[in-house]
């Protein structure tokens, strides 16, 4: 059988972890209430990739959908208090429901709630790595969702997204790999909506030409799941690792995929991967503040590998200070990577645009030449 496997699916087939991320909508009937039916059949899924000498870590949406079919509600509540509430409520009955099915082929789910604080310190990210990596030497099958219940956006706590969080998650391991279950079959090599469109079988690099296919034609916009499904499969590869998007409703997709089958998109790995340090500054940290450059700045970083030095900073937001971790913005307000800033938000406003032979002129002294040394930087947004 692996003779017949496609050398680009090889990758998925044989990595030993597994991390896969369903959305509500995979999950879900046509109301939006939680779907008994299909969680059972996941699990079953779950349980059947770990036979196949798989270990499986699942990042599940659907704890609104489960408790608003708990409570009776019609439709989704709109104030935070009571979606958190509702969440609660929900997260309860789908842990049950997957414990259940578990139980039944000799296993146990093991409940993790994340809010993105649990993964910015990096002893924490640690933790969270170690607690894993024991649970599957127990056999268990860890779920994973963000705690809704006390996550706030106010509060910065939100991880925007369970697909960010899912490669959060995938990149604390090394030997992994990522599948998203989606309610579409793949990316498409057009507007999904044209008939003769598509589904692409692999993507060997995700650079602009593919970043162009979930972008409005009229406003240039990147929309919709699917671009924050790219924004994922990026930072995974740059990982060194698969990801993969498929449809969540595929009968049997899971083993279908890990035997080989060609099913979904695969994005492959790309050869120079990050380490786990700059995994956790590049995706896992969130940033205290943001330097916006200009394009010789970007290109030096994306195309070359450079430091980010204060002449090549036109814009700074935020309080922040000395090592704390900074979003880098281009011109198009592309966020392009991520690093350790070796200034305070106001001393960084006062050398930008300033070349580093000036920094001592103007701050008194200087200790780093380099706001950003590339030893410190994660470039994995852009092109």
């Amino acid at each position: 059988m692996d003779g017949k496997i496609d050398d680009d699916r090889r990758g998925l087939v044989e990595a030993e972890t597994w991390i896969v991320k369903v959305g509500s909508r995979s999950l879900t009937d046509s109301s939006g209430r939680l779907d008994p039916d299909q969680i059972a059949n996941l699990a079953t899924q779950l349980v059947a990739l770990t036979d196949l000498g798989k270990q499986v870590v699942l990042v599940s949406s659907g704890a609104v959908a489960s408790g608003m079919g708990r409570l009776g509600l019609q439709s989704r509540p709109t104030d935070l208090a009571t979606l958190q509430a509702v969440a609660a409520i929900g997260q309860t009955h789908l842990i049950q429901v997957y414990e259940q099915t578990f139980a039944v082929h000799g296993r146990h789910a093991a409940q993790i709630l994340l809010t993105a604080s649990d993964l910015d310190d990096r002893v924490a990210y640690l933790n969270v790595r170690n607690t894993l990596l024991r649970l599957l030497e127990l056999r268990a099958i860890p779920i994973i969702n963000e705690n809704d219940s006390v996550a706030v956006d106010e509060l910065k706590t939100t991880f925007g997204d369970n697909d960010r969080l899912a490669g959060m998650v995938a990149g604390l391991f090394q030997e992994g790999a990522l599948v998203i279950l989606s309610d579409v079959r793949g990316l498409y090599d057009r507007d999904p909506r044209d008939p003769n469109a598509m589904v692409l079988s692999s993507v060997a690099r995700i650079d602009e030409t593919v970043e162009e296919l979930v972008k409005d034609r009229n406003t240039g916009i990147s929309k919709g799941g699917m671009a924050s499904k790219l924004t994922t499969a990026k930072f995974v590869t740059h990982s060194g690792q698969c990801a993969a998007i498929a449809w969540g409703r595929e009968p049997d997709v899971l083993v279908r995929m890990a035997r080989g089958e060609s099913l979904g998109t695969l994005f492959l790995p790309q050869p120079k991967s990050l380490g786990s340090r700059k995994r956790w500054i590049g995706f896992s940290a969130q940033p205290a503040g943001t330097v916006t450059v200009d394009a010789g700045a970007a290109q030096a970083m994306k195309a070359g590998g450079r430091s980010l030095l204060a002449i090549g900073i036109v814009e700074v937001a935020g309080e922040f200070g000395k090592g704390d971790i900074l979003s880098i913005i281009d011109g198009n307000g592309t966020e392009i990577g991520r690093g350790l800033s070796n200034y305070s938000g106001a001393q960084i406003k006062m050398i930008c645009g300033c070349r580093s032979d000036r920094i001592a002129q103007i701050l008194g002294q200087c200790p780093y030449e380099e706001v950003i040394h590339r030893d410190n930087l994660t470039v994995i947004g852009g092109t």
